[in-house]
């Protein structure tokens, strides 16, 4: 049986979360959470909450054990941009965007 969770509307760049994302991909669980606490990157701390919200969810579904569970699928898709204005130079505006994104975590046995 597989389990899921998704967060949502989480404060890091889609593009730099992809990339702490493609290495726990197809680990098992325990590896996947032991890589993320030794990455020293902000979405690591955010893929290991949604990773264990995941294995979480998987505790609650009858007969699954949770020693066998691996990362299935980790699909990161980009939220809504904040948009900000920077003052600049000789009355100038320039445009900051602050990205989000939507993280959604796949587990199942193996």
């Amino acid at each position: 049986m597989e389990a899921r969770a998704v967060a949502k509307f989480i404060r890091v760049s889609p593009r730099k979360t992809r990339l702490v994302a493609d290495n726990i991909k197809g680990l098992p669980v325990e590896d996947a959470l032991n890589m993320l606490r030794f990455t020293p990157k902000k979405p690591a701390k955010v893929l290991s909450k949604v990773l264990h919200s995941a294995v979480s969810n998987a505790e609650q579904l009858p007969g699954v054990d949770v020693d066998s569970l691996f990362v299935k699928h980790v699909q990161i898709n980009e939220g809504p941009t904040w948009k900000r204005i920077m003052p600049r130079a000789m009355g100038r505006a320039y445009r900051i965007r602050k990205r989000t994104s939507h993280i959604t975590v796949v587990v199942d046995e193996s």
